[in-house]
Parts: C-alpha cells; structure tokens; sequence
C-alpha cells in the first residue's frame, strides 16, 4: 500500500510525495524519477525495497503528477523541494535515487544536503551541458535537448511537434518495458497524458546551469550505465565519474537505457553497505 501527500512549501506551491510505508529497520531511500514520469513508485522499485526492509519515498518534481510547476527552477532547486518532503514525513537522514531525467536531481541532493544523504545512486544519468565532451554524441533523438538549449519556448514548441522514435531503445531495453518495468512504460504515458509542463521544465533545467557544485559532494556516489545507451549515452557517466569525489562507476556492457535498471536491486544493496 502507498500512501501519497500533498506537501505545502513556504512558496505556496504543492509537492506530491509518496511512502510506501515499509518498516524503515534497514534505512529510508527516496526515489527521482524520470522524464516523464508521474512521481508515483513503480512496482519492481516497491518488491526490491520491501525485500530489503527499506523505505520508499517518492515524489513528483514540479510540473509534474499534481505537483506545481515552477517556472524556471534549475536541478539545484529539487534539494529544498526534498528537504520539505523528508521533513514531512518525518525523516532526517536518507539515500537518494535517480534513474535518467532522475539523476541529476539526486546529484542535487546530495551537493545541497551533506548531513542528511547518506548515499546517492544514478542510473543512466545526464550530466550537465558542457562543451568538455561532446554533450549529444550517441543520442538516437537529441532534437527536445538541443530545443531546449534555446529556451522553453522552444522546447515547448519542439513537444508539440515532437514523437517517439523507438530506435531510442534497444533490444533489451524493449524487454524491460513488456516485463518487469512494464509499469515504466504505462507510468511515463499517463504523464505525457497530463501534459509536457514537466519534461519541458526537466531538459530547459538540464541545459542550463544546475546552481550545484559536483566536486563538493562527500556522500558516496553510484554511477550505473548501460554500454549500449542510447537515450543517455556512457559519455556522461564518464564525465560525471572523474568530477564527483567517492564516485563508483558500474558500466554494464549489453543494457540500454531502461533495461539498465535491473540493476536498482543491487544498488540498493551497494547503499545498504554504507
């Protein structure tokens, strides 16, 4: 059973979180979602954590599943919205975990919440837009990214044009979503359903700066990539791994960008051994 609540900040905007009230005997992780996403937890999430005697939170990032949008936040911004949503539910000390459009987010936490992240994972992660590398190289569809570089009227604009191209996703990755991450896939249609205000806000957020510094991160770091990524490529888990201090880096040479997470288990292992 989940149990979700509307989380009022000072600003007077909403946030909509998510407990799936496990007994906590083992520790307490919060989960970033997706682009996009709903916010709610998806099944294989709940079995792999109530199999670990872990809590789950979640939550939907602004603009998105009954959230209020906010024009203009940056990645950094996700760390106050999180610090609200563990208040509430009573919680000091946390792992956080992100999966894609999630990582980024997760990374804020951790930069922004030093005494109260215990741990941080990221499974097929962007990193922020630089000109270190090349940002777009190996991405199958980088046409709602490089809108966003010009803004969100922009990227509004490219959402309303814009549809799926399945060569984003590999043999793999299509297996996931028509088995266990079956709920990925109907989840991520239910918030495109609601509207693109959150997935616009997600990639103008990720091309802009993040207002977060990496290097001064001192919780451990999990970096989890798949070889074969598509969405996401391994260019930026490489990136990100030699600019965050304590950072591990799982690269897995068959995945894609969703069958990646088969590996959230095993992560959750990796941060109970903190």
């Amino acid at each position: 059973m989940v149990a979700s609540r509307d989380v009022r900040l000072p600003d007077g905007r909403v946030i909509r979180a998510y407990d799936s009230e496990f007994d906590d005997r083992t520790g307490v992780l919060l989960w970033h979602h997706g682009s996009p996403q709903t916010g709610l937890p998806l099944d294989p999430l709940l079995v792999a954590a109530a199999e670990r005697g872990i809590r789950l939170l979640s939550y939907a990032r602004p603009g998105y599943g009954g959230s209020t949008r906010l024009d203009g936040r940056t990645v950094g911004a996700a760390a106050d919205d999180v610090a609200h949503v563990a208040d509430a539910f009573g919680i000091d000390r946390f792992a956080v975990m992100g999966a894609s459009g999630g990582g980024p987010h997760a990374l804020a936490c951790a930069a922004a919440l030093p005494d109260r992240i215990t741990g941080a994972v990221c499974l097929a992660s962007i990193a922020p837009y630089t000109e270190e590398f090349d940002w777009f190289a190996g991405m199958v569809s980088p046409g709602g990214l490089q809108a966003a570089l010009q803004g969100t009227a922009a990227r509004q604009h490219f959402a309303s044009i814009d549809e799926f191209d399945p060569a984003s996703f590999t043999s793999a990755d299509m297996d996931a979503l028509a088995g266990p991450w079956a709920s990925l896939g109907a989840d991520a249609q239910r918030a495109g359903e609601a509207g693109t205000d959150g997935l616009v806000d997600d990639d103008v957020a990720f091309t802009m700066p993040w207002h977060i510094d990496l290097t001064a991160i001192t919780a451990p770091v999990l970096l989890v990539q798949g070889q074969q990524d598509r969405v996401v490529p391994p260019s930026h888990a490489d990136w990100l791994h030699t600019r965050i201090p304590k950072a591990q880096l799982w690269s897995r040479p068959e995945d894609g960008h969703v069958s990646i997470l088969r590996e959230c288990g095993p992560a959750m292992d990796w941060l109970l051994q903190l």
